[in-house]
């Protein structure tokens, strides 16, 4: 059984990546994240190196000032993916900050983050 670990084939790399996912499907859109995905294609999952979900992270730094609360949320996010990866349908999967972050303390935007992050991908995996 695979682990729910978050290698580096799990996440997209490159700016042609990111932009095709940003162009594909939005799946949901939440108080602080978009997460939007594109589908794998039936020849691209053919093969012993079928891909799998894959994510992208896009925190602004106009809508998080400091990077402690970037990172906090990526950190967040990421933990999220890694915890439905295996259940998610095969795409290139991105979650975008899109509201401006209020003065709240860290612990607590990182509780709301994560249960936004959850519902969100708990509506993937439907879709």
């Amino acid at each position: 059984m695979p682990s729910a670990t978050f290698p580096s084939a799990a996440r997209l790399h490159r700016p042609t990546e990111f932009f095709a996912a940003l162009s594909g499907r939005r799946i949901s859109r939440g108080v602080y994240f978009v997460l939007t995905a594109r589908s794998v294609s039936l020849s691209e999952q053919i093969g012993p190196n079928a891909p799998r979900a894959r994510l992208g992270l896009v925190m602004a730094k106009r809508f998080a000032h400091h990077a402690s609360t970037r990172n906090a949320l990526k950190r967040v996010v990421r933990e999220a993916f890694r915890a439905c990866r295996l259940s998610l349908a095969p795409g290139d999967y991105v979650v975008r900050l899109n509201k401006h972050i209020e003065a709240i303390s860290l612990s607590a935007l990182k509780r709301a983050a994560r249960e936004e992050a959850n519902a969100h991908f708990l509506r993937a995996e439907r879709c």
